[in-house]
């Protein structure tokens, strides 16, 4: 049996290469074919995964597509002769990047739009977490499942130590942490209006540290650098990192005396499930995926009011006791989550995919994807120039159709 993986962009240490490569290794040892093609990948993977050019790419008996961009794969996917299956990552919606940056805007909309288009067309979709299944099967996905990341958290727990900079995460200053992109959905303002507050109020001497991309969106980053002098904070107490090698990653958990996140959307995130891992007490925003990934434990609030925020922060990290306990929670959900047995989990969603009939083959107009785009060119300006789509002439009245007719008289 053929068992092959589709990903838009393999990446060494993204989260969801490491997970479609470790599956591919089990579906390998239970007895399978397996490969994963990408459309791009990092220059250490290229042996590891294969090119979507190479000419195996449509030869799965079944074929697992990671979605969480819109890219050519998917017109492909929906048209293989195998079995489908969907792997939904989440796709961040559109209207937080409206105000930063019109092309990821659009992307995230086009994300969106492109992934309805295989209701209907999959024999199985799966989310990572139950907000992202839930999110499909309000698309009309069906069937659905859950399959969970597998999170690699080898790379943190078994890193060499980072002297150098352990000295200077160690000087006495509280560190607060924060893993990922620097992206308006993870609502990096709201940490520094945080920091004013707990520095205000609580407690001078702390550093924030944002380990991930700054990049991404710059004129979101230069707000938030804004943000920082207008409220006249010293600059070295807010460290963006960029990304970085694994051993200063353990190294950040390490030193951290608390893991805050203040972010209004996640699919999954994985840097709360490496902080339980690395015995940081968590405080989180109870948004989207959130609270299923904290799995009842770490401290989840459901009002960002910074001045509660502040004061649960600043007795997590000043109450030796009160940090144990929450730290033994985590522990236990990493427990839960180790007991959910993934090798199984993927061997279960096989097994299932191939005793199920066959979905039918969808009927699909010979002109479909001119429609589509026809339907992406009004959406994008119904989007982007409101005025101009207000304008265009109305549909005429075309009275009754062919079907409602039979259905009126069916009546």
């Amino acid at each position: 049996m053929i068992i092959n993986q589709w990903v838009p962009a393999a990446h060494a240490g993204d989260a969801i290469g490491d997970s479609a490569r470790r599956v591919r290794d089990l579906l390998r040892a239970a007895g399978h074919r397996s490969d994963l093609y990408a459309l791009t990948m990092d220059d250490d993977l290229r042996g590891d995964v294969r090119a979507y050019s190479d000419p195996g790419v449509r030869a799965g008996d079944v074929t697992i597509f990671h979605f969480a961009l819109p890219s050519p794969m998917t017109e492909a996917f929906a048209s293989l002769p195998g079995r489908r299956v969907l792997q939904y990552h989440n796709i961040t919606p559109a209207s937080f990047f409206a105000p930063y940056d019109a092309g990821l805007f659009r992307l995230a909309a086009l994300g969106r739009r492109e992934l309805k288009t295989l209701v209907g067309r999959v024999d199985l979709a799966l989310g990572d977490s139950d907000f992202n299944r839930q999110e499909l099967a309000e698309m009309g996905f069906f069937p659905t499942g859950v399959m969970p990341i597998a999170v690699n958290t080898e790379r943190i727990t078994g890193a060499p130590r980072r002297p150098a900079l352990e000295k200077i995460l160690g000087d006495g200053l509280i560190n607060i942490l924060f893993v990922g992109r620097i992206a308006p959905n993870k609502r990096i303002e709201d940490h520094i209006r945080l920091a004013e507050l707990y520095k205000r109020y609580v407690d001078s001497y702390y550093r924030f540290i944002f380990v991930g991309r700054c990049d991404g969106i710059p004129r979101y980053y230069a707000q938030v650098r804004a943000l920082i002098a207008e409220f006249q904070m010293l600059p070295d107490r807010f460290w963006f990192t960029g990304p970085v090698p694994d051993e200063d990653l353990a190294a950040f958990y390490r030193w951290a005396d608390v893991y805050v996140s203040l972010s209004e959307h996640e699919g999954f995130c994985v840097p709360l499930v490496e902080a339980f891992y690395k015995q940081v007490p968590v405080l989180a925003y109870a948004a989207t995926a959130v609270p299923s990934t904290l799995d009842g434990a770490g401290v989840l609030y459901g009002d960002k009011d910074p001045f509660r925020v502040a004061a649960l922060m600043d007795r997590i990290v000043s109450t030796c006791e009160l940090q144990a306990s929450i730290v033994r929670g985590q522990l236990e959900a990493v427990d839960r989550l180790r007991a959910r047995d993934f090798d199984g989990t993927v061997r279960q969603f096989v097994d299932e995919i191939l005793a199920a009939p066959r979905a039918p083959a969808p009927r699909v107009a010979f002109d479909f994807w001119h429609q589509f785009d026809a339907a992406e060119a009004l959406e994008e300006l119904r989007l982007d120039r409101p005025s101009l789509y207000k304008a265009l002439p109305e549909e005429p009245d075309r009275g009754l159709s062919v079907d409602d007719a039979q259905f009126s008289h069916e009546g």
